[in-house]
């Protein structure tokens, strides 16, 4: 059987190329609003907040290992017409990080806590941008109350088995048979080579990437019991296909309109899992991007606009 780091990283990463210091000329990041936050069930939830509460809700989902970090650029974007979310889970970002002994990090505490925030701030109904672990967290939060979403953005994030190609089956083999010996050679994912590989794989122009990007993640990444926050949370990902048949089964009942904007160059998440998406969602605008996992580093400005596009006819 391939081993994690013999797959993810020596036949993936190490044919990656050393990026430029700076950013390409034209790509300029822009700076989305300080951090916010709530205490809920004793913790901290850091948020980033931006337009008018009484314009329509979008939530921002965001993936491993990141943060609301990644909604940077796209949050001023939509500021003027949405009323913007972009919450940090426990354990990311700048939200607390409760030791792994004591808290349990899973996907269904998350997106319990990402619906009380929105409930502290008032939010009656959103529409939800997904991706990479965001899917699972919005899923749940959308089968706890379906008529509560009004939409899905889909960035890469998996609700199909189609999607779990080969790179899971080192992580499979973690859910398997959870132990220090299916579970240690998942580390090497959170080293700094592999941060980089994430977010500069499968893009056509790495140049256009900011670094600031992998240094930002792996600062946190690197903060002491942070491994075992995110073995606990590649553990806990082996709950969600088992949710894959009942969130099929919502979005056929429920028919969400959906928008999917999908870097087709991610190993990750393939684009074996997003086709699927077509059996289930009548109201599906497809767009497969050419790019890899983190699909806003380098198509942000599409994105936007395909968004306000949709939001503005799904509003």
């Amino acid at each position: 059987m391939k081993t994690f780091t013999n797959f993810a990283l020596s036949s993936l990463i190490t044919g990656a190329t050393a990026l430029p210091l700076a950013v390409q000329a034209g790509q300029p990041d822009t700076f989305a609003p300080a951090m916010r936050a709530e205490v809920i069930d004793g913790l901290k939830i850091a948020y980033r907040e931006a337009g008018d509460p009484a314009n329509p809700t979008i939530v921002l989902l965001h993936g491993f290992p990141t943060s609301s970090h990644m909604f940077r650029n796209l949050i001023p974007a939509l500021a003027d017409e949405y009323y913007v979310i972009a919450p940090d889970y426990p354990g990311f970002g700048a939200s607390d990080m409760p030791d792994a002994a004591e808290y349990e990090y899973s996907f269904a505490n998350t997106a319990d806590l990402m619906t009380e925030l929105l409930n502290r701030k008032g939010v009656e109904d959103y529409a939800a941008y997904v991706m990479d672990y965001g899917a699972p967290v919005g899923y749940r939060m959308f089968a706890n109350d379906p008529d509560r979403v009004t939409g899905f953005v889909i960035q890469n994030g998996n609700a199909y088995d189609e999607g779990l190609r080969e790179f899971w089956d080192p992580i499979k083999a973690y859910w398997a048979a959870p132990s220090a010996e299916t579970g240690d050679p998942l580390r090497a994912f959170l080293t700094l080579d592999a941060t980089k590989w994430q977010f500069t794989h499968g893009v056509k122009d790495p140049s256009a990437i900011n670094p600031d990007n992998y240094w930002h993640v792996q600062y946190l990444l690197d903060r002491p019991g942070n491994q075992e926050v995110q073995l606990e949370m590649f553990l806990d990902y082996g709950t969600n296909p088992a949710e894959y048949p009942k969130w099929q089964a919502l979005f056929r009942e429920h028919q969400p309109p959906a928008l999917l904007v999908w870097g087709k160059n991610d190993p990750i998440f393939p684009s074996e899992g997003a086709h699927p998406y077509k059996r289930d969602l009548k109201d599906l605008e497809f767009h497969l991007l050419d790019t890899g996992h983190f699909a806003l580093e380098d198509h942000g400005a599409e994105i936007a606009g395909e968004m306000k596009d949709f939001l503005a006819r799904i509003n």
